[in-house]
């Protein structure tokens, strides 16, 4: 006899509450179908399911997200980066209190050696017919961010040397929910082949039929839930093994909406709207903003972003605030919805020859155009660079690019051999948009706050 195992799941939804209603009315198909079929099935989430770049989510801490888990029965999940390190530890702590699913993740760990209830690493599943599966979460080691929020991520291949054994020996079967990126995927399938398959996220890979590296099944959907992953196991009794392995990734965009989500949503967007309504400042004059220029709220906000952090200088984006502030009555949904990136200050180490190639590179029209995605920033453009602490002299040349003729600090040219603290959004300390910022050995980050909340200390102190 052969029996047939279905798992459907998401990853990486990032708030995208939009495509939420199309979500559950999926689920609500195959839900029917495989109750038709008699058949073993199970949902489970792989992690950024919450980000606070929706009014919804900032509102509630991602309380919010496990009630539409919730509401869509979900079993299983594990938890991304955005949910470890955009929250407070308390709000983390507390995420899941009120799950009706299980949350499993087994390289997390509190470091006040309290654990949260919902915590487990991971967890056991059993068929109709009395098949084992064993199922572990790993998550993204950020522990630079984890570790200021008094949480400690394990090394996941270290987690998986623990905890295979123990599995393997009561589970015929081993699924790992990886939110741990494309690359560590297929480097776990390689080193682990008692896992049979991988479903991920992290990295927003889109894999429609999956991957199979050696013996393993890896699978992810994308991200925002535009699509919807299926892994469908075939286990047969009588060889006692599993004998077929299959993925899918569905293109659920063109479904309709559950009518119920709907109005659930309605109902959370004009609570978080309440919630969200206290009043930071009463502004007289329109604070304009403008991504490819020096404005008054960007220096005084780069100015704060020094002052926050006791650094020699600061440098910040003009594309972090994407909107104008109008005169009146400023609440906090206003400063989320003109700053939502879950981006938080920072603060290097450059020596001044790098400084000044910082500042150069940050002058060119290739940087300042960027259509940036990803690394927390949640804009259109990077836009223009804003100094505080730092005299920038720049010139035009004939076809109206601006190029950087001197860097002074208190009428002083920059010390080439010097070592400064530079300011800035954590966001250019990932990846090579800024090189000499990325590969510096000391990093500083500032958590649990976000660019918005240095945003709203100066509008409260607003002259």
């Amino acid at each position: 006899m052969q029996e047939k195992l279905y798992f459907y799941y998401t990853n990486d939804l990032h708030s995208h509450f939009e495509q939420w209603p199309k979500v559950v009315q999926y689920l609500n198909q195959a839900k029917e179908q495989r109750k038709l079929g008699n058949d073993d099935y199970w949902i489970v989430d792989i992690g950024d399911h919450m980000d606070r770049v929706h009014p919804i989510a900032e509102a509630f801490k991602g309380k919010s997200n496990v009630q539409l888990l919730n509401d869509a029965a979900y079993n299983l999940a594990t938890i991304g980066n955005n949910e470890g390190i955009t929250l407070e530890h308390s709000d983390l702590f507390h995420l899941y209190d009120d799950a009706r699913f299980q949350v499993i993740c087994a390289n997390l760990h509190s470091l006040d050696d309290v654990k949260p209830a919902w915590l487990q690493p991971y967890t056991k599943l059993h068929s109709i017919n009395g098949v084992d599966i064993g199922i572990i979460g790993l998550t993204a080691p950020f522990n630079a961010f984890y570790e200021l929020l008094d949480w400690h991520i394990t090394d996941p291949y270290k987690t998986l040397e623990r905890y295979i054994n123990e599995i393997k020996e009561s589970s015929d079967i081993i699924i790992l929910l990886s939110h741990l990126g494309i690359t560590e995927d297929q480097e776990i399938a390689r080193k682990f082949p008692e896992i049979d398959v991988i479903i991920g996220g992290h990295t927003h890979h889109l894999l429609r039929t999956g991957e199979t590296v050696d013996q393993t099944l890896i699978t992810a959907a994308g991200k925002n839930c535009a699509f919807i992953g299926e892994v469908i196991l075939t286990w047969d009794h009588t060889e006692k093994k599993l004998v077929d392995k299959e993925a899918y990734a569905t293109d659920i965009t063109h479904l309709p909406n559950d009518k119920k989500t709907i109005q659930s949503l309605q109902h959370l967007r004009k609570a978080a709207d309440e919630k969200l309504g206290d009043t930071v400042v009463q502004l007289e004059k329109k604070l304009e903003v403008n991504w490819f220029k020096n404005t008054l709220i960007m220096q005084q906000l780069t100015n704060t972003l020094k002052a926050w952090t006791d650094a020699d200088c600061a440098m910040l984006n003009a594309g972090v605030l994407l909107d104008h502030i109008s005169p009146g009555n400023v609440t906090y949904k206003d400063v989320h919805r003109i700053c939502p990136h879950p981006i938080n200050p920072c603060v290097v180490t450059v020596k001044g020859d790098e400084l000044i190639e910082v500042v150069r590179a940050s002058f060119t029209r290739q940087f300042i155009e960027l259509p940036l995605k990803g690394f927390g920033f949640r804009g259109k453009v990077i836009g223009k660079m804003i100094f505080s602490g730092l005299d920038v002299k720049t010139q035009k040349r004939e076809d109206g690019e601006e190029y950087v003729v001197s860097v002074m600090q208190n009428g002083n040219p920059i010390d080439q051999e010097k070592t400064y603290s530079l300011a800035t959004a954590d966001t250019f300390t990932f990846g090579r948009l800024l090189p000499e910022v990325a590969r510096s050995d000391s990093k500083r980050f500032f958590l649990p706050e976000f660019l918005r909340d240095l945003l709203a200390h100066t509008l409260r102190n607003w002259k």
